[in-house]
């Protein structure tokens, strides 16, 4: 049915349970699971946006990139627990649901199993949430959990 399936994994609840789902049909389907977690690039904009704080950081992008990597291996050790069969994780910085689909197209998943709600941020407020976005980009079929 199935051979590659793409999970967003930001280390939310809702992210849990989708890698849940995620891996499940992967054992059903031996399709390869793909984890992708996605870090956004620090902006001026946000940063108007918080508190001004005494010590900022020299390379923002950098320290959420390496968290971003720090999820990325929590999640794939949650998918070999859940025994995934076939297991590769990625780290890519970007618009969040821009580059979910641009990497399920890249990738050819031929699923994305993502969760309901993330961890949420300005741009989920102003804009929408990241599930539903991926629903309007995506090539390919998604399923929300």
């Amino acid at each position: 049915m199935f051979k590659s399936i793409l999970v967003p994994f930001d280390g939310s609840q809702g992210a849990e349970g989708a890698l849940a789902k995620a891996a499940e049909l992967s054992l059903l389907c031996d399709a390869e699971l793909t984890l992708l977690t996605v870090y956004r690039h620090h902006s001026l904009l946000e940063a108007s946006m918080h508190v001004v704080q005494a010590e900022a950081p020299d390379d923002l992008d950098a320290m959420m990139r390496a968290h971003a990597r720090e999820v990325a291996e929590r999640g794939k050790t949650l998918a070999r627990e859940a025994g995934a069969p076939r297991l590769r994780g990625f780290v890519k910085g970007g618009p969040v649901a821009r580059t979910i689909t641009g990497f399920a197209r890249d990738h050819q998943n031929d699923l994305i199993v993502i969760g309901s709600r993330g961890l949420g941020s300005l741009e989920g407020v102003l804009l929408g949430s990241i599930s539903h976005k991926v629903t309007s980009f995506a090539e390919m079929p998604v399923l929300i959990v």
